[in-house]
């Protein structure tokens, strides 16, 4: 039996990466769903979706990735909730990094110090 490929959910809003991602993600044998704003992304966990993990922008529009941390984190569905999450952004901020992880990151990656190769190497440490 073929083993199921790895489902991610990208929470990113700039175009342009969120496609090169999307295209790297798919290359490398992931299931890639994008999100460009984090109650959007939230929805998706109202169907039948599950995913392995989240990769999440901080900078979004309108709500940022914290309060979509916050808000998966205190989801009543323990599957939901206890999803690991990457954050990958540009916003390098010491106090928005240790409010993140308190919330229970795996980890928080800076977008600029990593290609989109190290990228996908870095998701696959997290992936079961």
């Amino acid at each position: 039996m073929k083993k199921r490929a790895p489902k991610i959910l990208l929470i990113e809003d700039e175009k342009m990466l969120s496609e090169m991602y999307m295209d790297k993600f798919s290359q490398a044998g992931f299931e890639a769903i994008l999100s460009s704003e984090a109650k959007k992304g939230l929805r998706l966990f109202k169907g039948k979706k599950k995913f392995d993990l989240i990769v999440l922008d901080i900078l979004l529009p309108l709500e940022n990735g914290i309060y979509f941390l916050e808000k998966l984190r205190n989801h009543k569905n323990p599957a939901i909730s206890s999803i690991p999450v990457i954050i990958f952004s540009n916003l390098d901020d010491p106090e928005i990094e240790r409010k993140a992880r308190k919330l229970g990151i795996e980890d928080y990656l800076i977008k600029t110090n990593y290609t989109p190769n190290q990228i996908v190497k870095e998701i696959k440490k997290y992936l079961k």
